[in-house]
């Protein structure tokens, strides 16, 4: 029997046998493991750069060259694993494109914009990790929500606002919609605003997300928030429903509960990190024109931003079943 080498954290887990080789990352914070690396891309991830000698990437598994006499025979030995092999967790998923995103686009000295949701919280752990084992140094960190300063505070990363730092070098978060043009539906999460204002001051803004939030059209699959004043607000929320874009193709609900998300889950109006309500539009058909929506939502007195991210994205970086994927603009 093949002995195993069992690495965390940083490092790789990998258990040989005469019929499969698996892949395995253990996170600090979950202890999760998950198989199928990022694919390499011509910027290293740390952690393929450092792996064992005879060790190298092969469809998305690293597998032991030596050990197989046709790496073509191992390929077809993969495809028969269980379903466990070949199905991944969606928050596995997520922590793939979130380590990838940290992996290959942070390095030390950088100021770097830290996107809010279960995705983006993906990439702020990585971060933490690389920040707490001194592998990145020099970082500034600007935060898009409460939470994620928070979540970023537990990991002793340095943090600052745009009144110090207004250029970053990079931004990484999630989304809640992909359409083939990276246009985006953020916000889903509540943090609309103030993601928007660091990521539109980005150099390189990165969208992580699993397979499941790509759209071929913006509206129906996601609603699309509107972060509206408290003064009002039902005045607003009207007027929106009302715009050329949108009458009779959308319903506008205010958010209710918390504004973490879009489903009902209290009896008070939602209320962001910036004490304003959020309106969501719920569309049955795709938006024929997301640009100009967005141009009447802003234009719209009482709204202060929407969800719709429009020309912002640098690339995204997709995590599916088949491993990882990146599509830039």
């Amino acid at each position: 029997r093949r002995s195993c080498e069992f690495v965390e954290t940083h490092q790789m887990m990998m258990s040989t046998s005469s019929s499969l080789v698996l892949l395995l990352l253990s996170a600090t914070t979950t202890s999760a493991r998950y198989l199928r690396p990022v694919t390499k891309t011509a910027a290293t991830s740390r952690f393929a750069h450092n792996l064992p000698s005879g060790l190298r990437f092969y469809e998305n598994n690293l597998v032991r060259a030596s050990s197989f006499g046709s790496l073509n025979k191992l390929a077809t030995q993969s495809r028969s694993v269980s379903a466990r092999a070949t199905t991944l967790s969606q928050d596995e998923l997520k922590r793939m494109v979130g380590y990838k995103a940290i992996d290959d686009y942070v390095r030390s000295g950088m100021v770097v914009g830290l996107g809010t949701g279960s995705t983006a919280a993906m990439a702020v752990e990585r971060l933490g990790e690389l920040w707490k084992s001194g592998e990145i140094k020099d970082i500034i960190a600007i935060p898009t929500s409460e939470r994620t300063r928070e979540q970023a505070e537990s990991y002793g990363i340095p943090l600052a606002t745009l009144d110090t730092h207004p250029d970053l070098d990079v931004a990484i978060d999630g989304a809640d919609e992909v359409d083939p043009d990276l246009n985006l539906v953020k916000g889903g999460g509540g943090a609309l605003l103030r993601e928007k204002m660091v990521e539109a001051r980005a150099k390189k803004f990165i969208v992580i997300v699993d397979e499941s939030k790509l759209t071929d059209a913006l509206g129906p699959g996601f609603p699309v928030p509107v972060e509206i004043t408290p003064f009002c607000y039902e005045h607003t929320r009207k007027a929106i429903e009302q715009l050329p874009s949108l009458e009779g193709a959308a319903k506008a609900v205010l958010r209710m509960g918390s504004s973490s998300n879009n489903q009902p889950d209290g009896d008070n109006i939602a209320v962001t990190d910036n004490g304003n309500y959020i309106v969501d539009l719920f569309f049955d058909k795709p938006l024929p024109n997301a640009e100009k929506l967005a141009q009447e939502l802003i234009d719209t007195v009482g709204v202060v931003e929407h969800g719709l991210f429009i020309g912002m994205t640098t690339a995204v970086i997709i995590a599916g079943s088949d491993g990882i994927s990146v599509k830039e603009a």
